[in-house]
């Protein structure tokens, strides 16, 4: 989605968070919901996120999710945000992420995490090997990974003789992703893309993003450098009603941050009366740098900055809306508000319930 003449895109970070009071299958259809409406908006990009021995988030296969959103759309890219390659045979990655690019040609992503992202007990039982647990092959998975979608293995290495589907012309774009160096280090080696996460690591989020872009050298995937910002973005008519619909986020980060296993991602109104212990409340100041909160023109604003100062074409919102009703709203808002909302003739009753909705805010 471009944001007026600046050329700036928008993508979104999907969780696929389990609301309060709600369940798995419901977050699915949510999630289906969300990546339609978005395509309808003009969304550049719909990521998944990959997370294990999480209750309240079914983000655990971004493939998958990728293929059931790719389906369900029209022109929205879809993929990983991304696949935790040390979870996974580079070869399986291979396979899965051709099928996708084949079925969907031009619409497919594979964005790469250098971490398991889960725990040690959980990263046993995916990798069937308790062994494994203290490799770190990263950069070997890595090699033989593009080895895989490149077939170029040397003759003597023992996969050379290995035959990936389809051919060379059905590989998705790559993007490294990154919350410190070591993931921009290797999008650099490597002349893959780089997305940096900013929720994650708010200080590095300028340097490391410059840094890419600086040091970029074409490469055989890509001739000049892409890059993203990913972050948390919190947005609704007003900024007293933005900070409300925030609650339940800066909660659960001040929880995370303290070393609570309360992962429940609380509702709005049990945020307004949560007691902070003292703890909390410094989490909570300290995390304010992680988010993007406010109203829409404000928002608007702090993102068209944002982008600049990290020298991207691209922001990518990390969804942690409290539910599907603000969720909804505010990438609308959002999309509104920088008037690059497109335009439906073809949709037909889709089209008519949009607009009606929107005549009655």
């Amino acid at each position: 989605m471009d944001i007026g003449n600046s050329g700036l895109k928008l993508s979104i970070l999907d969780f696929v968070h389990i609301f309060k009071e709600s369940n798995a299958r419901e977050s699915l259809q949510n999630t289906t919901d969300m990546v339609q409406l978005a395509d309808r908006l003009g969304f550049n990009r719909y990521w998944f996120t990959e997370h294990h021995n999480t209750p309240t988030m079914m983000s655990t296969s971004p493939d998958m999710l990728s293929m059931h959103a790719a389906a369900h759309t029209k022109n929205i890219r879809v993929g990983s945000g991304g696949v935790m390659l040390p979870n996974h045979s580079p070869l399986k990655v291979v396979e899965n992420f051709t099928l996708l690019e084949g079925l969907y040609p031009g619409r497919v992503d594979l964005g790469i995490g250098r971490a398991s992202g889960t725990d040690g007990w959980t990263m046993w039982a995916l990798l069937r090997s308790k062994e494994l647990l203290g490799v770190n092959d990263f950069p070997e998975q890595l090699d033989n990974l593009l080895s895989f979608f490149n077939r170029n293995f040397k003759i003597t290495h023992p996969f050379s003789n290995i035959n990936p589907p389809g051919d060379k012309s059905m590989v998705p774009d790559m993007y490294m992703l990154g919350s410190s160096d070591g993931g921009l280090q290797v999008a650099l080696e490597k002349g893959l893309g780089f997305v940096f996460a900013r929720h994650l690591a708010p200080q590095l989020a300028v340097p490391m993003l410059r840094s890419y872009k600086s040091n970029f050298k074409p490469s055989s995937y890509l001739s000049e450098p892409k890059s993203m910002l990913a972050t948390i973005v919190i947005t609704a008519e007003t900024e007293e009603e933005a900070k409300y619909i925030a609650g339940p986020v800066e909660l659960l980060w001040a929880r995370m941050s303290t070393g609570s296993k309360n992962f429940t991602f609380p509702t709005p109104e049990e945020a307004k009366n949560h007691k902070y212990t003292l703890e909390e409340e410094r989490a909570k100041e300290r995390n304010k740098e992680r988010f993007i909160i406010g109203s829409v023109a404000n928002v608007a604003d702090q993102l068209t900055k944002t982008a600049k100062a990290c020298l991207v074409d691209e922001i990518m919102i990390a969804d942690f809306y409290p539910d599907q009703e603000s969720r909804k709203r505010g990438h609308e808002l959002l999309a509104k508000e920088l008037g690059v909302m497109k335009k439906i003739n073809e949709l037909g009753k889709e089209e008519g319930e949009f607009n009606s909705n929107e005549k009655k805010t």
